[in-house]
């Protein structure tokens, strides 16, 4: 199998974060504050580092389109755009839910945190299944990054 390294050292860490959050969650419930704290820094750094390598590799090398069957497509761009909708309100409510915790708003944090956690798990979960999709059970369609379709036109 020969699958791209940007791309999978990307799902790496989001898939990282998501696991990080499930040892956070554990760690809080048995009350260990300090490790919690520490646990859920490091999914933060860990989905901030999927998002940079993301963003980067989007506007210097591209996007790459669906090379499964065409007649899945249509399937395959629903499931994209639900992750994409569930990544950014994911990202959206991790921001939120850390700043409440940063600045000890507890009453905030232990009420969104939950509900964040879960957003994440699904969000991982569906990048992993758009990484499968595009480059393990299917071989990636064209890719063109930003910066050629801009100067290209």
């Amino acid at each position: 199998m020969n699958v791209p390294i940007l791309p999978t050292i990307s799902t790496t860490f989001i898939a990282l974060s998501a696991i990080l959050v499930a040892i956070g969650w554990a760690l809080i419930k048995q009350r260990k504050i300090e490790a919690h704290k520490k646990t859920m820094i490091a999914a933060a750094i860990s989905a901030m580092l999927f998002f940079i390598i993301y963003v980067s590799r989007t506007v210097f090398i591209g996007n790459t389109a669906f090379g499964g069957p065409d007649n899945l497509k249509i399937y395959y761009t629903i499931f994209l755009v639900f992750h994409i909708c569930l990544a950014t309100t994911g990202a959206v409510f991790g921001i939120v839910t850390l700043l409440a915790g940063f600045k000890n708003n507890l009453v905030r944090h232990r009420k969104i945190g939950p509900i964040t956690s879960v957003i994440w798990f699904f969000t991982a979960i569906t990048g992993v299944a758009v990484y499968i999709l595009l480059y393990v059970l299917y071989k990636g369609g064209e890719t063109t990054s930003v910066i050629k379709a801009i100067l290209s036109q």
